[in-house]
């Protein structure tokens, strides 16, 4: 039974360096070599392969280079020795949902990240610093980042501080470049091979994100750069600036299909006139979505001979999830009365064509609408008429916050429009957020999920920044903290909103409803002890270091470290049961089995281990097994050994000890 010690690989997330020098190996194997630290890449060899299509740091060359480049690609590449604890007190339907709220830094999360999430995310949208000025820049220590982390949250002592990244700053776009360089080169490795990125920013570094996303991406991946008209925005020196940009890049762009455009707004006169003029054998129906009612005069098209004309009709109607639940009552010639009732009850009437051109719906303030569904058509690159940031400031309004708790907070329509272009209803996609801010991309994956009963799941990850109730651009976050009686975060914030816009959602659909639940975990240090020696206590400190696990930890801690160091997502099931008065868990259907007792006597053994192997045999996994136990309670070394065997007899042959 093979103890896993903090630095052995079962203690860390992915070693990507080990893992580009694999890919190497399988592509290129005679320019692996043994080295001084193992395999390493023979470089001279490399450029035989190559011939002269090689440069230098010290040659000149196009790309984007900055102080402290090289630092910042190794700490993207640097193991992270941290753990994920699960805050369940924090969190809504934990034992159901698939959604994941994260309070950490996202540079040591996205490590964490690699071995369960590794090329599994659908869509990234990410809304970071815009460097400004005035917003705060991530100070990543290259040394300890997770003690870093801890400091700057104030949960050790520490005493660093958290300042924004001011012009006056000598190192301006410096530091944003460190720290934005690492997380996408992550980020990258989580999407899947038709994954898609979505990057929110404005003037101040769009040309800089544009290269630094050109080089960890590759040109050749970049999809598109969207313009998002604000209708309304700040003084920008000599001109009022109306957009922010949105850099799209693919993964691997050959393997993404082409996106469609879903355009839409309000059914006025002209606007029918127009998409009838246009569409003259349109399928009209009803979307599937809330409850509504409406009533009141609504405008309908009536072809006579071939003019176009407006009809007024007079009624009433009452929708539940796309079907009718009330009668229509209509005054209207018969057989326009008809028509309109084959429309309102989502039956195909104009289906000459076998296509779907147009759809009419009801919004929820009872406005006529239309969708236009065209799969020859492409999204517009300039985003006119979608939402604005006063939108966003509404959307939240909605869910309870007061004004000022958000600033500029991103429109719900704005990213689930992103979401319905890119991601499948039906397929279980991850939409991955790591600078989640006010929680709008959760908000827009639950409300897509609403309209159209999708299962997407959203991964949000937020760093949780104090707020200081003096600074007064943030006082009325931190107040608005107080009245909840919790930590004054922005962490308190996502998951506050995400909460309060689930309860929403569910009360708007309450039949099949979607997940709007999440599980809150934290970032902290590893379960494993560090040797850390007192010099002044050595004979403590060697006493000490026979119990492995760190103390203040629970069970559940431990597992779910094991889960993200052994690559299972955190969101699987996991089963308890008692065996001879221990506690078993099986997580993800018997790929892990841990007993994590304190204590296990030789007598214990033979009970435990045939009752491991009973319920290992009921659950049958499909792949290999890996049993856990603490190094430190068992006995002695014989009631290790022995247990070790029991189950590598029976088909357990990787048994572990913490």
């Amino acid at each position: 039974m093979r103890i896993i010690r903090v630095n052995d690989a079962e203690s860390l997330s992915a070693d990507l360096s080990s893992d580009i020098l694999e890919r190497l190996k399988v592509l290129a194997p005679e320019i692996l070599t043994e080295g001084r630290s193992g395999p390493s890449i023979n470089v001279d060899v490399l450029k035989m392969l190559v011939g002269e299509r090689t440069v230098t740091n010290s040659e000149e060359k196009y790309g984007l280079n900055w102080h402290g480049k090289r630092r910042a690609r190794q700490l993207a590449l640097t193991p992270s020795s941290g753990t994920l604890r699960p805050l369940q007190k924090e969190s809504v339907n934990w034992e159901t949902t698939q959604n994941l709220i994260i309070e950490g830094d996202n540079l040591e999360v996205l490590k964490l990240f690699q071995k369960s999430y590794g090329g599994k995310v659908k869509l990234i949208y990410i809304d970071p610093p815009y460097n400004t000025g005035n917003d705060f820049v991530y100070p990543d220590n290259f040394q300890d980042n997770i003690k870093n982390y801890l400091e700057v949250t104030g949960q050790v002592a520490g005493g660093q501080k958290i300042s924004s990244n001011t012009e006056a700053s000598g190192r301006f776009h410096t530091d944003w470049l460190n720290m934005m360089y690492p997380r996408l080169k992550l980020a990258r490795n989580l999407l899947r091979e038709d994954g898609v990125i979505f990057v929110s920013i404005d003037d101040n570094e769009e040309a800089t994100l544009r290269i630094l996303l050109d080089e960890v991406f590759g040109e050749e991946n970049r999809l598109s750069t969207l313009v998002w008209h604000l209708s309304t925005g700040p003084t920008a020196g000599h001109f009022l600036r109306s957009h922010e940009t949105i850099l799209c890049y693919a993964r691997d762009k050959a393997a993404v299909p082409n996106f469609v455009w879903r355009g839409g707004g309000e059914v006025t006169a002209s606007a029918l006139k127009r998409i009838s003029a246009a569409n003259p054998a349109s399928d009209i129906q009803f979307t599937a979505g809330m409850e509504i009612e409406g009533g009141g005069n609504h405008q309908f098209p009536k072809e006579v001979g071939s003019t176009i004309t407006q009809t007024v009709v007079k009624g009433s109607f009452k929708f539940r999830d796309g079907k009718l639940v009330a009668p229509v009552t209509l005054r209207a010639g018969w057989a326009m009365k008809t028509q309109i009732e084959s429309w309102l009850s989502g039956k195909e009437t104009f289906d000459t064509q076998g296509q779907r051109v147009v759809r009419f719906f009801f919004s929820r303030t009872g406005l006529l609408m239309y969708q236009k569904e065209r799969s020859v058509q492409r999204p517009r690159t300039v985003l006119i008429d979608v939402a604005s940031t006063a939108d966003g400031s509404v959307d939240v309004e909605k869910c309870g916050f007061s004004k000022g708790v958000f600033h500029f907070p991103k429109p719900v329509s704005l990213i689930g429009g992103l979401i319905r272009w890119v991601t499948d209803p039906q397929a279980n996609d991850i939409i991955l957020d790591f600078f989640a801010g006010s929680g709008t991309t959760a908000h827009a994956v639950m409300s897509e999920n609403r309209d159209d009963a999708g299962n997407r799941h959203f991964v949000l990850v937020q760093l949780p920044e104090p707020l200081d109730p003096v600074n007064q651009g943030q006082k009325a976050a931190a107040d608005f903290c107080d009245k909840l009686k919790k930590p004054r975060t922005i962490a308190t914030l996502t998951k506050e909103r995400v909460s309060r816009a689930g309860q929403a959602i569910r009360k708007e659909k309450s039949a099949g409803a979607p997940d709007v639940g999440f599980r809150v975990f934290k970032l902290d240090s590893s379960n494993v002890r560090t040797w850390e020696p007192d010099t002044q206590n050595l004979d403590e400190s060697l006493f000490d270091s026979v119990e492995h696990l760190k103390p203040d930890r629970t069970d559940a801690d431990i597992l779910h470290e094991l889960l993200l160091k052994l690559g299972v997502e955190l969101c699987v099931p996991i089963e308890r049961k008692t065996v001879s008065g221990k506690h078993l868990y099986s997580v993800g259907g018997g790929v892990l089995i841990a007993c994590l007792a304190e204590k296990i006597t030789g007598q214990e053994v033979e009970l435990l281990a045939q009752g491991i192997v009973n319920w290992y045999q009921e659950l049958a996994p499909a792949g290999d097994t890996t049993a856990v136990f603490r190094d430190s309670a068992f006995e002695d070394d014989v009631a290790k050994t022995n247990l070790a065997a029991v189950l590598r007899q029976h088909g357990v042959a990787n048994v572990r000890s913490l």
